[in-house]
Protein backbone atom coordinates (compact mmCIF):
# COMPACT_ATOMS: atom_id res chain seq x y z
CA UNK A 1 0.00 0.00 0.00
CA UNK A 2 1.40 2.90 -0.83
CA UNK A 3 1.23 5.76 2.12
CA UNK A 4 1.54 9.50 1.21
CA UNK A 5 3.46 11.77 3.24
CA UNK A 6 2.93 15.53 2.96
CA UNK A 7 6.03 16.35 4.44
CA UNK A 8 8.75 14.07 3.40
CA UNK A 9 12.05 14.06 5.58
CA UNK A 10 14.61 11.72 4.26
CA UNK A 11 14.03 9.18 7.03
CA UNK A 12 10.48 8.50 6.25
CA UNK A 13 10.71 8.36 2.50
CA UNK A 14 13.90 6.26 2.00
CA UNK A 15 11.48 3.72 4.40
CA UNK A 16 8.59 3.82 1.95
CA UNK A 17 10.97 3.35 -1.35
CA UNK A 18 12.74 0.36 0.92
CA UNK A 19 9.34 -1.26 1.22
CA UNK A 20 8.59 -1.04 -2.49
CA UNK A 21 12.23 -1.15 -4.20
CA UNK A 22 14.03 -2.47 -1.35
CA UNK A 23 16.24 -5.93 -1.51
CA UNK A 24 13.51 -8.06 -1.21
CA UNK A 25 11.62 -7.50 -4.46
CA UNK A 26 14.98 -8.19 -6.87
CA UNK A 27 17.35 -10.48 -4.90
CA UNK A 28 15.55 -13.93 -6.15
CA UNK A 29 15.65 -12.01 -10.29
CA UNK A 30 19.58 -11.50 -8.68
CA UNK A 31 20.17 -15.22 -7.73
CA UNK A 32 18.56 -16.46 -10.42
CA UNK A 33 21.42 -14.28 -12.67
CA UNK A 34 23.88 -15.58 -10.57
CA UNK A 35 23.39 -19.30 -11.89
CA UNK A 36 24.36 -18.33 -15.21
CA UNK A 37 26.81 -15.16 -15.35
CA UNK A 38 29.87 -14.77 -13.16
CA UNK A 39 30.68 -12.92 -9.98
CA UNK A 40 32.09 -9.89 -11.69
CA UNK A 41 29.25 -9.99 -14.82
CA UNK A 42 26.63 -9.96 -11.62
CA UNK A 43 28.77 -6.78 -10.17
CA UNK A 44 28.65 -5.21 -13.26
CA UNK A 45 24.65 -5.57 -13.75
CA UNK A 46 23.65 -4.89 -10.62
CA UNK A 47 25.49 -1.28 -10.58
CA UNK A 48 24.63 -0.60 -14.28
CA UNK A 49 20.74 -1.42 -12.59
CA UNK A 50 21.20 0.23 -9.71
CA UNK A 51 21.99 3.65 -11.71
CA UNK A 52 19.11 3.25 -14.08
CA UNK A 53 16.93 2.88 -11.65
CA UNK A 54 18.22 5.92 -9.23
CA UNK A 55 17.98 8.24 -13.12
CA UNK A 56 14.50 6.82 -13.25
CA UNK A 57 13.36 7.69 -9.63
CA UNK A 58 14.83 10.98 -9.65
CA UNK A 59 13.48 11.91 -13.08
CA UNK A 60 10.18 10.64 -12.34
CA UNK A 61 9.97 12.41 -8.84
CA UNK A 62 11.14 15.93 -10.44
CA UNK A 63 9.20 16.10 -13.71
CA UNK A 64 6.24 14.50 -11.70
CA UNK A 65 4.28 18.00 -11.72
CA UNK A 66 4.84 18.12 -15.67
CA UNK A 67 4.22 14.07 -16.34
CA UNK A 68 1.12 14.11 -14.26
CA UNK A 69 -0.38 17.38 -16.54
CA UNK A 70 1.27 16.52 -20.18
CA UNK A 71 -0.31 12.95 -20.15
CA UNK A 72 -3.39 13.89 -17.96
CA UNK A 73 -3.10 11.38 -15.04
CA UNK A 74 -4.05 10.93 -11.50
CA UNK A 75 -3.65 9.41 -8.46
CA UNK A 76 -6.22 7.04 -9.12
CA UNK A 77 -5.04 6.18 -12.83
CA UNK A 78 -1.65 5.86 -11.51
CA UNK A 79 -2.67 3.08 -8.90
CA UNK A 80 -4.82 1.40 -11.19
CA UNK A 81 -2.02 0.79 -13.88
CA UNK A 82 0.96 0.08 -11.11
CA UNK A 83 -1.65 -2.74 -9.69
CA UNK A 84 -2.16 -4.06 -12.61
CA UNK A 85 1.23 -4.12 -14.27
CA UNK A 86 2.37 -5.37 -10.74
CA UNK A 87 -0.07 -7.87 -10.33
CA UNK A 88 0.17 -9.69 -13.76
CA UNK A 89 4.14 -9.82 -13.10
CA UNK A 90 3.43 -11.37 -9.80
CA UNK A 91 0.90 -13.86 -11.33
CA UNK A 92 3.91 -14.72 -13.87
CA UNK A 93 6.27 -15.33 -11.02
CA UNK A 94 3.84 -17.55 -9.12
CA UNK A 95 3.20 -19.58 -12.36
CA UNK A 96 6.88 -19.80 -13.35
CA UNK A 97 5.92 -17.81 -16.68
CA UNK A 98 9.22 -15.93 -18.49
CA UNK A 99 8.81 -13.11 -20.94
CA UNK A 100 11.93 -13.70 -22.60
CA UNK A 101 11.25 -15.75 -26.02
CA UNK A 102 14.77 -16.73 -25.73
CA UNK A 103 14.81 -20.36 -25.17
CA UNK A 104 17.91 -21.47 -26.44
CA UNK A 105 20.04 -23.10 -24.00
CA UNK A 106 23.77 -21.46 -23.18
CA UNK A 107 26.29 -22.90 -20.76
CA UNK A 108 26.72 -22.15 -17.43
CA UNK A 109 29.55 -19.63 -16.93
CA UNK A 110 30.25 -18.32 -13.23
CA UNK A 111 27.28 -20.11 -11.52
CA UNK A 112 27.36 -23.13 -9.65
CA UNK A 113 24.86 -26.39 -9.80
CA UNK A 114 23.81 -24.62 -13.14
CA UNK A 115 22.85 -27.01 -16.08
CA UNK A 116 21.15 -26.71 -19.19
CA UNK A 117 17.43 -27.14 -17.55
CA UNK A 118 17.98 -24.38 -15.42
CA UNK A 119 19.53 -21.82 -17.98
CA UNK A 120 16.42 -22.61 -20.31
CA UNK A 121 14.12 -20.73 -17.95
CA UNK A 122 16.53 -18.11 -17.01
CA UNK A 123 16.62 -14.92 -19.57
CA UNK A 124 20.16 -14.40 -18.92
CA UNK A 125 22.99 -15.27 -21.46
CA UNK A 126 26.40 -15.28 -20.91
CA UNK A 127 27.29 -14.34 -24.55
CA UNK A 128 25.15 -11.00 -23.37
CA UNK A 129 25.58 -10.65 -19.90
CA UNK A 130 24.96 -6.79 -19.61
CA UNK A 131 21.97 -6.67 -21.96
CA UNK A 132 20.41 -9.33 -20.52
CA UNK A 133 21.24 -9.03 -17.06
CA UNK A 134 19.99 -5.50 -17.44
CA UNK A 135 16.38 -6.79 -19.04
CA UNK A 136 15.73 -9.19 -16.56
CA UNK A 137 15.98 -6.75 -13.51
CA UNK A 138 13.80 -3.89 -15.31
CA UNK A 139 10.36 -4.54 -13.86
CA UNK A 140 11.19 -5.61 -10.12
CA UNK A 141 14.28 -2.98 -9.97
CA UNK A 142 14.98 -0.76 -12.93
CA UNK A 143 11.42 0.80 -13.65
CA UNK A 144 9.43 -1.04 -10.39
CA UNK A 145 5.83 -0.33 -11.33
CA UNK A 146 5.09 0.20 -7.33
CA UNK A 147 8.02 2.58 -6.61
CA UNK A 148 7.40 4.58 -9.67
CA UNK A 149 3.81 5.35 -8.93
CA UNK A 150 5.28 6.11 -5.27
CA UNK A 151 7.58 8.52 -6.86
CA UNK A 152 4.93 9.80 -8.74
CA UNK A 153 2.44 10.30 -5.96
CA UNK A 154 4.55 11.60 -3.38
CA UNK A 155 6.35 13.79 -5.72
CA UNK A 156 2.16 15.37 -6.51
CA UNK A 157 1.85 16.05 -2.81
CA UNK A 158 4.93 18.15 -2.51
CA UNK A 159 4.92 21.29 -3.87
CA UNK A 160 8.57 22.32 -2.93
CA UNK A 161 11.58 21.99 -4.65
CA UNK A 162 13.22 20.71 -1.55
CA UNK A 163 10.68 18.56 -0.77
CA UNK A 164 11.03 17.09 -4.51
CA UNK A 165 14.86 16.45 -3.81
CA UNK A 166 14.26 14.99 -0.58
CA UNK A 167 12.33 12.26 -2.07
CA UNK A 168 14.54 11.95 -4.98
CA UNK A 169 17.96 11.19 -2.59
CA UNK A 170 15.66 8.64 -0.87
CA UNK A 171 15.05 6.88 -4.19
CA UNK A 172 18.31 6.98 -5.35
CA UNK A 173 19.72 5.44 -1.72
CA UNK A 174 17.51 2.65 -2.19
CA UNK A 175 18.67 1.95 -5.61
CA UNK A 176 22.48 2.12 -3.59
CA UNK A 177 21.25 -0.42 -0.95
CA UNK A 178 19.72 -2.40 -3.27
CA UNK A 179 23.09 -2.85 -5.59
CA UNK A 180 25.18 -3.32 -2.25
CA UNK A 181 23.03 -5.97 -0.97
CA UNK A 182 23.17 -7.81 -4.94
CA UNK A 183 26.88 -7.83 -4.29
CA UNK A 184 26.83 -9.73 -1.26
CA UNK A 185 24.23 -12.36 -1.38
CA UNK A 186 24.93 -12.72 -5.33
CA UNK A 187 27.37 -15.74 -4.61
CA UNK A 188 25.40 -17.29 -1.67
CA UNK A 189 22.26 -17.24 -3.69
CA UNK A 190 23.95 -18.68 -6.67
CA UNK A 191 24.69 -21.42 -4.80
CA UNK A 192 21.16 -22.07 -3.36
CA UNK A 193 19.14 -25.26 -4.70
CA UNK A 194 17.11 -25.03 -7.58
CA UNK A 195 13.85 -26.17 -5.72
CA UNK A 196 14.74 -23.22 -3.05
CA UNK A 197 14.77 -20.79 -5.38
CA UNK A 198 11.17 -21.98 -6.53
CA UNK A 199 9.68 -21.87 -3.62
CA UNK A 200 10.55 -18.28 -2.56
CA UNK A 201 9.81 -17.20 -6.03
CA UNK A 202 6.33 -18.42 -5.21
CA UNK A 203 5.96 -17.40 -1.92
CA UNK A 204 7.03 -14.21 -2.78
CA UNK A 205 5.03 -13.75 -6.17
CA UNK A 206 2.00 -14.35 -4.06
CA UNK A 207 2.36 -11.34 -1.72
CA UNK A 208 3.44 -9.02 -4.67
CA UNK A 209 0.07 -10.19 -6.33
CA UNK A 210 -1.46 -9.33 -3.29
CA UNK A 211 0.13 -5.86 -2.88
CA UNK A 212 -0.81 -5.16 -7.15
CA UNK A 213 -4.57 -6.03 -6.01
CA UNK A 214 -4.78 -3.89 -3.19
CA UNK A 215 -3.19 -0.91 -5.04
CA UNK A 216 -5.66 -1.80 -8.07
CA UNK A 217 -8.37 -1.65 -5.06
CA UNK A 218 -7.13 1.57 -3.96
CA UNK A 219 -7.29 3.00 -7.39
CA UNK A 220 -11.29 1.98 -7.57
CA UNK A 221 -11.79 3.32 -4.22
CA UNK A 222 -10.24 6.87 -5.44
CA UNK A 223 -12.69 6.87 -8.47
CA UNK A 224 -15.36 6.29 -5.99
CA UNK A 225 -16.17 3.16 -8.11
CA UNK A 226 -15.32 0.82 -4.73
CA UNK A 227 -15.37 1.69 -0.79
CA UNK A 228 -12.30 0.66 0.63
CA UNK A 229 -12.21 0.84 4.88
CA UNK A 230 -9.35 2.68 6.17
CA UNK A 231 -6.58 0.19 7.00
CA UNK A 232 -8.06 -2.74 5.12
Amino acid sequence: MIVVVENPNLADTFILFLALLGPQKMLLTVARLARTLDARSIRLVSAIAAVAAAVVGVAVTITAPWLATFFHIGSASLELAAGLVFFVYALAVVLGVHFDDAAEVVPAVGGTGAGPAADAGDGADPRHPLTSGVRELLIPFVVSPLAVAAALQESLTVHTWHGRWIEAAAYALVALVDMVCAWLFAPLLGRAHEIVLEVLSRLLGILLAAVGVQLFLLGLSSLGVLHVQTGH
